[in-house]
């Protein structure tokens, strides 16, 4: 899969720790198995150290996933490994939350925490 570069932007407030929490509710991609398209809510809650992200790129990357095959576990990680590798943070959890299919509602988190890598 080629996903867009994930622009970002000198932290104008690098000395202060502060939270940037960016949702976007219309996150879609499809479902491997099945072919239908899963649609999700990704929350993207971190800690930056030098860059933040800069939205237009983030949004032209959700929307690379538009037609692509992937589990949810599986793009989350996804997801969260590229923000990581693009701003460096000082900490990132990346949850998305799908819509109901066949009775499930499913929610899947993870963390990156800086510390714990070194």
């Amino acid at each position: 899969m080629s996903t867009p570069p994930i622009e970002t932007f000198p932290n104008p407030a690098p000395n202060r720790r502060y939270v940037i929490t960016h949702v976007n509710p219309e996150f879609t991609s499809v479902c491997p198995k099945t072919g239908l398209p899963d649609f999700g809510t990704v929350t993207i809650r971190y800690i930056p150290r030098e860059r933040c992200i800069e939205l237009k790129s983030l949004k032209y990357y959700y929307l690379s996933y538009r037609n692509e095959g992937i589990f949810y576990e599986a793009v989350t990680n996804k997801i969260l490994d590229d923000l990581v590798a693009a701003c460096d943070p000082e900490e990132m959890t990346v949850t998305t939350e799908w819509r109901t299919r066949g009775g499930i509602h499913s929610i899947i988190e993870a963390s990156y925490h800086r510390s714990q890598q070194q």
